[in-house]
């Protein structure tokens, strides 16, 4: 087995989500994910692993949005059988969450995605497949 192999072969899919989860690097796990609330960093400061190449653009939201509709729909409904709430009740209260949590939610899912596409090679996280003028890859 070549170095250039067994490199491909080491990339573990959890860890590098969990540690994208906790908007780390997930090559290294130390540097941050993040420059700013969803604005991925160029590069990370610890290793120099290049993190631009990220594609999650909608999926982040899409998941954030599906999580907390289930867990709202599970609260209202609770609410709503064991004491029989006020509809003015549910405003109150679901409106702020359904804001909240979604917005709470979306670093952790982007770094997670990012850490998946990371692991898997995914748009520009692994070698090119790109042959250049003189026949080698690039």
């Amino acid at each position: 087995m070549t170095n250039q192999t067994r490199a491909l072969e080491d990339r573990s899919k959890a860890s590098a989500v969990w540690r994208g989860a906790l908007c780390r690097c997930p090559h290294c796990g130390q540097g941050k994910m993040f420059r700013a609330y969803l604005k991925t960093a160029d590069q990370c400061g610890v290793c120099g692993e290049e993190l631009s190449h990220h594609r999650a653009d909608d999926f982040p939201p899409y998941i954030a949005i599906t999580i907390v509709g289930h867990i709202l729909i599970f609260l209202m409904v609770h609410m709503e059988m064991a004491y029989h709430v006020q509809p003015m009740t549910h405003v109150v209260t679901m409106i702020p969450l359904a804001i909240v949590l979604p917005l709470a939610m979306l670093p952790s899912i982007k770094g997670a995605i990012v850490g998946l596409q990371w692991a898997n090679r995914m748009y520009g996280f692994g070698p090119s497949q790109r042959a250049d003028r003189s026949g080698g890859q690039i």
